[in-house]
């Protein structure tokens, strides 16, 4: 995703290099057919590409509309990936507890909050077509990554894991019934914001949509030199191309908005949030670490909890 607040010109006219060659050649041969040979004089009023400009314009605002939705959609998801995430590594953080078996409850805990990072991961390289296991078995144990490459669905396999260590944890007397229904809740959320992302990763935008527009947009770029050229001569060339480039601009920013999940640089930031949840879920196991390391008589009370 772009980060920069100035993007280059380069940058935006750089998508649309193409087109703007074929515009400039195009209506600086227009115009010298019409001043040089007389029987290429042909005029049409300037209304004529005015009123298809002007549903051009609808059908492309209608179109980026549904296609910034499409991008919005994809970030809410993650907005809401990054709070679940937090709230997971929270519960197992509070909730899962047993001072008989302090070390086996530690390293449970630590090992659910990595597999909660490495799933986000997972997600994101899945969704933008790349190996999901790739760069993730830092993240878990031997037994955790000979069981994923049993299956195809990487994702869906993590959240497995997690169902399986809430269920044994249920079972080892660390959590109670009511503890699991809210964490079952968390993963349960979790699986409905993947399938929503995948939804919209599977989803095509209507190719006949998109080609209509596009034919309409070329159609009114061969007609409006016609339409110009009586009243401007020379001077309609940069008049096409401002227009033209303008139509074109709005065309592209829709097409890479539809996508929010293709690797480009519109995207959806989901690396860049999967390192946010990685810092983040990192440090709540630090401050946990900490906090049971630190003996209760360093601890000041405040009703009653304890604040470092």
């Amino acid at each position: 995703m772009l980060l920069r607040k100035n993007v280059p010109l380069s940058y935006i006219f750089g998508k649309i290099k193409k087109e703007l060659l074929f515009v400039i050649a195009y209506s600086v041969g227009i115009v010298i057919l019409y001043q040089n040979f007389h029987v290429t004089r042909i005029s049409i009023p300037v209304a004529v590409p005015a009123l298809l400009g002007t549903i051009i314009s609808l059908l492309l605002a209608f179109r980026s509309n549904q296609a910034y939705d499409r991008w919005w959609e994809a970030r809410i998801l993650w907005g809401s990936i990054v709070n679940d995430s937090r709230s997971i590594s929270r519960q197992i953080l509070s909730f899962v507890e047993n001072p008989y078996q302090l070390e086996e409850v530690e390293a449970f805990k630590e090992r659910f909050i990595k597999r909660q990072i490495a799933w986000c991961y997972a997600l994101s390289q899945s969704l933008r077509g790349f190996n999901p296991r790739e760069g993730i078995e830092g993240y878990l144990c031997a037994e955790e990554i000979a069981f994923i490459k049993k299956r195809k669905n990487v994702t869906t396999t993590l959240l497995e894991l997690h169902g399986m260590d809430l269920k044994r944890a249920l079972s080892e007397g660390w959590i109670n019934k009511y503890q699991q229904i809210e964490i079952d809740k968390t993963i349960t959320g979790l699986c409905n914001y993947m399938g929503g992302s995948e939804r919209i990763k599977n989803t095509v935008f209507p190719v006949t949509y998109s080609k209509y527009i596009s034919m309409s947009i070329h159609l009114f770029i061969v007609l409006l030199p016609f339409g110009l050229i009586e009243y401007f001569g020379y001077m309609e060339v940069p008049l096409v191309v401002a227009i033209a480039a303008f139509f074109l601009l709005v065309e592209k920013m829709a097409v890479h908005l539809q996508d929010p999940f293709e690797n480009k640089p519109t995207d959806t930031p989901t690396t860049t949030i999967c390192r946010t949840i990685e810092r983040d879920l990192c440090q709540m196991l630090d401050d946990n670490k900490l906090y049971e390391d630190k003996p209760q008589t360093e601890l000041a009370p405040f009703g009653s909890y304890y604040i470092l």
